[in-house]
């Protein structure tokens, strides 16, 4: 079985409209994951606010719509724009997973929000739909080793450059979920709080890295049944923190995390993280 940072993905080929450059990719192994799809990044153009009212009627929430990317757009002369979110900070095992999606303006698949707000099913059927509909993606890992060493910031941004790397083509600018840009520099980033709610590109990516992670952290819990990362996909369910009061942590999880202080009889493996000075070019507010 792959480690979370040697994961691989499909390919084909790129088609940009006349005012975008064609590219196509070959198939790359290594720390990050890419799907490329014969999709057009632009479409009909969303008239009388086309994106929201095609999936108001089917979703109880406000749709994400393009407002972001065309501000870029317009602001920056940015063409490729690639939105990224995250899965798994806040759990106790596993890795973090970054998704960079790039879409393009057309009309998403009816449903797309937050991955948060959409049950296992339909989150399911919809990164089906999405890694046929979006223009390219790549997801990128960073491991329960590389968070105990190099701190939850640094690995997100070691996970989100190795999905921006795996891409077949650099995006001219970036949509980051949150308030913090931790990508930094050289990067032309524009952070969006629930981004993930609000921007398609983000939405996807969202969805996308959700899935992925889960069916990641199911076959890494497959040799620790008692934990139920199938179902708690490493986050501290019931299940999970008395299987680690019992049995004691497993090699996926961040022995450096708090939760190993309620642990006495497997303090001998905690791991204290250096800390090392700030990069100042991560964890900036938006630079545009």
């Amino acid at each position: 079985m792959n480690s979370p940072d040697e994961d691989t993905a499909p390919h084909g080929s790129l088609h940009e409209p006349e005012d975008e450059h064609a590219v196509s990719g070959e198939e790359m192994a290594g720390a990050g994951e890419r799907t490329l799809s014969e999709k057009p990044l632009d479409g009909p153009p969303e008239q009388d606010g086309g994106t929201q009212r095609y999936a108001e009627a089917a979703m109880p929430y406000k749709p994400p719509t393009h407002t972001v990317e065309r501000s870029i757009r317009a602001k920056t002369g940015a063409k490729l724009i690639a939105g990224i979110d995250e899965v798994g900070r806040g759990a106790w095992a596993g890795p973090v997973t970054v998704c960079a999606a790039i879409t393009g303006l057309r009309r998403p698949p009816e449903g797309l929000t937050d991955s948060k707000l959409l049950t296992v099913k339909r989150r399911t059927e919809l990164a089906g739909i999405l890694n046929k509909w979006v223009t390219a993606h790549a997801l990128g890992h960073a491991s329960s080793e590389e968070i105990d060493a190099l701190g939850m910031t640094a690995a997100l941004r070691l996970a989100a450059v190795r999905a921006l790397d795996a891409l077949p083509v650099r995006p001219d600018a970036v949509i980051l979920d949150g308030k913090h840009d931790y990508l930094g520099m050289p990067w032309r980033v524009r952070t969006v709080i629930k981004g993930d709610q609000s921007c398609i590109s983000v939405a996807a990516a969202s969805v996308l890295a959700k899935v992925r992670r889960d069916a990641l952290m199911a076959e890494l819990g497959s040799e620790h049944a008692d934990f139920a990362f199938h179902d708690n996909a490493g986050y501290p369910s019931p299940v999970h923190k008395t299987a680690l009061q019992a049995l004691g942590p497993t090699p996926i999880h961040r022995m450096s995390w708090a939760f190993m202080d309620a642990l006495p009889r497997w303090q001998h493996l905690k791991r204290t993280r250096v800390e090392s000075a700030e990069d100042p070019s991560v964890d900036q507010m938006s630079i545009f």
